[in-house]
């Protein structure tokens, strides 16, 4: 049903794109999936048909984007006219609004204390997106921890900085690891 975990096991790094500049870099890597952190209402359509040209998927950081209202008119109008091949957003809203518009969900949990995992772990119990982003990714306990309790795949993304990092990660059960960092995108895992 959702190309995402295929493409994860051929390739666990995902391209995480801040700035415009890095899409052709990362178009042009063996990366297959991509979240796009940047952008706007007037490119959002190109950038899907670049992306869409070289086989990858498109997953849109709908909080991220400039011209949108991060609310439920914004979301449902990237998912019928855009059709990225998902949503990320650290929103629970969101991510059940999402889900009944039938588009692929990821949850980005920012975890800076024990609170914030907490809370974090309770929402994502309640909404259950089909994937779980964690920042910054380089905790491996924290992942094996959330991964218990909710079962849902993780992705680290955040500091992972080296291929260290993404070993790490992908041992302690990560299923992928986002990155910004184009030396990573070309490591072999």
């Amino acid at each position: 049903m959702y190309s995402f975990f295929d493409k994860v096991n051929k390739n666990p790094i995902i391209a995480a794109i801040y700035d415009l500049d890095q899409l052709d870099d990362a178009l042009d890597s063996p990366c297959e999936n991509i979240f796009l952190l940047t952008g706007n209402i007037f490119n959002l359509k190109e950038i899907h048909h670049r992306v869409k040209s070289k086989n990858k998927d498109l997953y849109i950081h709908i909080d991220l984007i400039d011209g949108f209202s991060r609310d439920t008119w914004g979301l449902e109008y990237i998912v019928r006219k855009i059709y990225p091949d998902g949503i990320i957003t650290s929103k629970s809203n969101l991510i059940k609004l999402g889900k009944d518009l039938g588009a692929f969900t990821i949850q980005r949990l920012f975890i800076p204390d024990l609170v914030a995992l907490e809370k974090g772990i309770e929402s994502i119990q309640k909404v259950r997106p089909h994937a779980i982003e964690i920042l910054p990714g380089i905790m491996p306990k924290i992942i094996r921890k959330i991964y218990y309790r909710t079962r849902i795949p993780i992705i680290a993304g955040g500091l992972i900085i080296d291929e260290e990092d993404m070993v790490e990660s992908l041992n302690a059960g990560a299923m992928a690891i986002s990155t910004s960092n184009k030396r990573i995108w070309y490591i072999k895992e």
